[in-house]
């Protein structure tokens, strides 16, 4: 699955690092819980050694859209904590834009980080009791699932461990659900949708030509695209074809081309269509502001 380039712009800031103290802290650092900088987990890279002045990162956030997974953005101010930010990102939820465009979150309000540390590939994630709250099994394995995908994006993550208030979980929930860390993306690739959006952002400006890509398990792995604008008539469409298809998974891209004269709400449109009658199957619609 496509991974997005880590931007750390900031001076004393190197690519790519999810860890902040040791063994691989990505918590909250000095003062906080787990104490001061011991090691570090960037893989050989330098740590940082300066707060950074200015400049951003950008990394990926999961929530749901339905009963299947979906992934957002975030650009922030630059900090050597990129993977506490990334989680912090995930506790707070969806915008009040994404929520309208349909997305949601199976973690519970008050669900709170209290330390986050990476050592040999494992990122342990100690989250308050509000975490384990509510729910029936979906709503358990979803929230595990967008903790898991949000932190293996790094580099240095493969699986994840979960603490609640500061204790390993072993069973998870009312729900009973057993933990055998580390927790992995296998574990729950059945809550990936046929067809994953990445490029472009829900309420993102775009202009000509808009790339459109993502991850894509279709029949023939032909991936149909439709481009609406504010009226919702269809002013393209067009196809391409992801890596791989039926029954496994690969990346699609592709730059399409369309034509307005002024900027304009509208929605692209990526679909599977039907062998038999052509019919969109698994749609996904980003709802965009096209620009001439």
């Amino acid at each position: 699955m496509r991974r997005p380039l880590i931007l750390l712009t900031a001076l004393g800031i190197l690519a790519a690092s999810c860890g902040e103290r040791g063994p691989g802290s990505m918590g909250p650092g000095p003062g906080g819980p787990g104490g001061s900088p011991t090691g570090d987990p960037t893989g050989g890279r330098p740590s940082p050694t300066a707060e950074p002045s200015g400049g951003t990162m950008s990394f990926e956030v999961w929530f749901a859209r339905g009963d299947r997974l979906f992934v957002v953005h975030r650009t922030v101010p630059a900090s050597p904590r990129v993977g506490t930010a990334a989680v912090e990102g995930l506790l707070a939820g969806p915008s009040d834009e994404e929520r309208a465009a349909g997305l949601t979150t199976a973690i519970p309000g008050g669900s709170k980080l209290s330390d986050l540390t990476v050592e040999g590939g494992l990122a342990t994630a100690d989250l308050s009791g509000a975490f384990a709250s509510g729910g029936g099994s979906l709503s358990v394995r979803m929230r595990l699932a967008q903790l898991v995908y949000t932190l293996t994006q790094f580099p240095t993550v493969d699986g994840v461990a979960l603490q609640l208030d500061g204790r390993p979980v072993e069973v998870f929930s009312a729900e009973g659900l057993v933990l055998d860390p580390p927790m992995v993306r296998e574990d729950f690739a059945d809550l990936l949708p046929p067809i994953l959006v990445e490029e472009p952002a829900i309420g993102e400006r775009v202009t000509s030509p808009v790339t459109i890509a993502g991850t894509a398990d279709v029949f023939e792995a032909t991936v149909s695209m439709r481009i609406l604008d504010a009226a919702g008539e269809e002013i393209v469409r067009t196809f391409t074809t992801a890596a791989c298809g039926t029954g496994c998974r690969g990346d699609f891209e592709e730059r399409v081309r369309f034509d307005v004269a002024e900027a304009q709400p509208g929605t692209i449109v990526v679909y599977e269509s039907s062998a038999e009658d052509g019919s969109p199957l698994h749609a996904v619609e980003i709802p965009v502001i096209f620009a001439p």
